[in-house]
Formats: C-alpha cells, structure tokens, sequence
C-alpha cells in the first residue's frame, strides 16, 4: 500500500551488522543468526537484499571494525550503501537503489535499535515506504550507564511502537524471523 508509484516489490534491509556494531549487543548471536535466515528467505524468493554500512571516527573505512560480520555474506550482486549518518536514506543512494529495483516496501533488520534502526524506519515512513520492522531481528548495545533502559527494554518498546504507526497511504508493522514471508 505504499505511496511511492510503481514500485511493487519488498527488499530486505540489513543495517550496520558490522563487527563494531554488535560487538557488545544484547542477544547478538541469536539476531546475527535471525538475520541469516531473513537473507536466505529474501535469496530464495528473489527479493533483493540491500546492505548499509556505517563509517564514523569509531568505524573507519576499512578497518575490521568497519567489517560486515563473518556470519552474515553479502553476494558481490547485492546492493552495498555506505552512510555516515542514522538514517540510512540521508546522504546516501539508498533511494536511487530502492527506485532502481521497483521497492516501496521494506523488512528491516539489524543495528543499533534505538539509533539507526529507529531513524532508518521512520525516515522509511516518511518517504513513502510500507515498512516492516523484524523483532527479533534487531539488536542495540547496553546504554543504560547514560540513561537509557536496558537493551531488552529498547527493543521491546520500539517492536511495541512500531507496529501501531500510521500514515495515510503507508503501513508499518511488526514480524517475528519464523513469520515473515517474502513475496515470490
């Protein structure tokens, strides 16, 4: 139900699931491996997966922080974006990717919950895009030494939000891995 013209299909996001990124996130194997099974369902119904990549002073181009983690391969035939900012649309070719395949709808997955994740869905939103967070595909580190709740909280809360938004002409929602289904 997108409001983006023409652009039928649903590809897979999967967001700074980088070695620096989750070294210290909650649940992080149990989502790396969520994540793995999303991008072979997304292969297997010839929905286009699309990488993000983050670089910033503590993820240098380059470095193996910087690195996609070893559990998860992108194929040299999947889209790569690099950002350097949380929403993965500013200042990147996202868009231009996304137009490109004809996709108005999203499944999103990765790092960090209560950063990229939450400006990446709701820049997703406000550009058009039907957008489908996966909940137990996403992960963030403890920040509760500055305030914030725990990290199982974060998660909770924002899989609790998320699936209520609404705009005109868009949808959100909330899935579980074992639950989504990608079109074929």
């Amino acid at each position: 139900m997108t409001t983006l013209q023409n652009r039928p299909r649903t590809a897979l996001l999967v967001i700074d699931v980088q070695n620096g990124v989750v070294a210290d996130a909650y649940d992080r194997d149990a989502v790396v491996a969520n994540i793995d099974v999303l991008v072979a369902k997304a292969r297997t119904a010839g929905v286009p997966v699309v990488w993000v990549q983050h670089s910033d002073a503590d993820l240098e181009v380059g470095s193996d922080s910087w690195e996609l983690v070893p559990e998860l391969e992108r194929l040299p035939s999947e889209p790569l974006v690099h950002k350097s900012y949380g929403d993965s649309f500013e200042g990147t070719d996202l868009e231009d990717v996304l137009a490109a395949a004809g996709v108005g709808r999203l499944v999103v997955s990765g790092a960090q919950t209560d950063a990229c994740i939450r400006s990446t869905i709701h820049g997703a939103f406000v550009r058009g895009y039907d957008v489908t967070l996966v909940g137990d595909a996403h992960t963030t580190e403890d920040q509760s030494a500055w305030g914030a709740p725990s990290p199982d909280k974060v998660i909770g809360h924002t899989n609790l939000y998320w699936q209520y938004q609404a705009a005109p002409g868009r949808t959100a929602g909330v899935g579980a891995t074992a639950d989504i289904r990608f079109p074929g």
